[in-house]
């Protein structure tokens, strides 16, 4: 079963998210109160722990959700093969995938600490069609 592990957030781009219990995730806009937020294509960030867990063997044993500026860390599913326009149900959220990685910042504070960054290979990117909650343990489906 694919799932949140994380839900993640900050005030400005470019930083490590911290994580938060839960999410309001705005139609249009993304996670409210998230830097990244707005009427565009990348409104929501998602990372798998998977993805994360390639940095660790690298030898960084003490990444954490956030820490690669997604807002939703998930476990269960890969995200990066997903194709654009699948839809996800995530809580009571319905998104779309609208890209599949990204040019990274550069000089970011996520490279400067781990040296590397899985977000421009392996991250997907999606905007909100249905607002509502998502939490840690929400389970990810395929509408």
């Amino acid at each position: 079963m694919a799932k949140v592990i994380s839900i993640n957030i900050s005030k400005e781009k470019g930083v490590i998210k911290t994580p938060i219990e839960k999410g309001f995730f705005k139609k249009d806009f993304g996670l409210e109160g998230d830097a990244h937020g707005g009427n565009w294509n990348r409104q929501v960030s998602l990372l798998a722990e998977e993805s994360i867990d390639k940095m660790k063997e690298l030898g960084l044993s003490e990444l954490t959700p956030g820490v690669f500026a997604e807002n939703i860390t998930t476990e269960g599913i890969i995200l990066y093969t997903l194709p654009i326009g699948t839809k996800l149900k995530i809580g009571e959220v319905i998104m779309e995938v609208t890209q599949i990685g990204k040019e990274c910042h550069s000089g970011c504070q996520i490279s400067k600490i781990t040296g590397k960054c899985i977000m421009p290979k392996e991250g997907i990117f999606a905007k909100i069609l249905e607002e509502g909650y998502i939490k840690a343990g929400d389970e990810i489906s395929m509408v």
